[in-house]
């Protein structure tokens, strides 16, 4: 359906989905506002770049729905083209001295992680209490945290929260739509039959019947495959349809315990790769490291030992 109108009057759309299409129109609006601070930016020497790179983001969440696909795929490409280019900085958006930040945290202290927690709060409440989706629940945690941070501090007016959140924005660059590309990569994957592909590559490699082989090449495929894919929840659709079910789960085996270890060995990969741009690419940039892989250089070692204790419980449990 590409009429806005006639979709938020459809009783065939859940009142989920259509509160999520506003928080995508918000989301839309939020990086609009960025794409024109940094065309605004004369400090900033990739300002056109980084103008381009967001506002065509923030189009395709305002406009997205309502267009043909062949043209959100057309925004899709030139969008890329500015991170690819290497023509997306960062802007100038002053960060608080340390002056500043000593300050507010002898005002506020501790208090400030509860409007961050709030978020979690409010997507958890509206997972087991209504029928609507944790992602709006979500949106409603970012609302509430806005407004819990306009009451800390006469000092935190909208102007100041909208300026760090473009600054923020801006150190995070094109590593924030990663996840989002790799979580679409997963269902490509699938429709195109590579869950297929790897059952008839590992058949070769299985003995038949022999469950507990299907388990290690389960457990260890699934952590590579996260590292190629970054994203968990992408790996385990395809190897599921290609390993787990023909090969593990084919013989009996618990699918609820399958499953839940399946996928914490996928994140076991998502320890050990740059494709995992939010844990493992973002506080790089965040917190100014060095070393590009020094997060994840520290997590190896636990990686390998929880993808092997894994795939123990696994062989155990089911």
């Amino acid at each position: 359906m590409t009429n806005p109108i006639e979709y938020f009057m459809s009783v065939d759309i859940t009142m989920s989905d259509k509160l999520l299409e506003v928080l995508y129109f918000v989301i839309g609006l939020v990086t609009l506002y960025v794409a024109f601070r940094n065309l605004q930016d004369k400090e900033n020497k990739k300002r056109y770049g980084s103008f381009i790179f967001w506002f065509l983001l923030g189009l395709m969440f305002v406009i997205g729905p309502w267009i043909p696909p062949l043209y959100t795929g057309i925004l899709m490409v030139l969008m890329v083209l500015s991170p690819i280019l290497k023509q997306v900085g960062v802007g100038s958006e002053p960060a608080p001295s340390n002056e500043e930040t000593e300050k507010n945290y002898k005002k506020i202290g501790m208090k400030i992680f509860i409007p961050a927690l709030s978020i979690g709060v409010c997507a958890l409440a509206f997972a087991l209490v209504t029928p609507i989706s944790p992602l709006v629940g979500m949106g409603v945690g970012v609302l509430v945290a806005f407004i819990m941070l306009l009451a800390y501090s006469k000092d935190n007016t909208p102007s100041i929260i909208m300026h760090d959140c473009r600054r923020m924005m801006d150190i995070v660059g094109p590593l924030s739509m990663l996840p989002t590309l790799l979580a679409a990569l997963g269902s490509v994957f699938t429709a195109a039959g590579v869950g297929d592909v790897l059952s008839g590559l590992v058949a070769n490699v299985i003995p038949e019947g022999n469950i507990v082989i299907g388990m290690i090449v389960y457990c260890v495929g699934m952590a590579l495959f996260t590292m190629i894919m970054g994203n968990a929840f992408a790996a385990i659709t395809v190897m599921t349809v290609g390993i787990g079910a023909p090969f593990v789960l084919a013989y009996g085996a618990d699918p609820v315990i399958v499953g839940s270890l399946a996928l914490t060995c996928g994140y076991c990969g998502t320890l050990c790769t740059p494709m995992a741009a939010n844990f493992n690419m973002v506080p790089v940039a965040v917190l100014e490291m060095k070393d590009n892989n020094g997060v994840i250089k520290n997590q190896i070692l636990i990686a390998v030992i929880m993808l092997v204790i894994q795939t123990v419980m696994m062989i155990v449990l089911s």
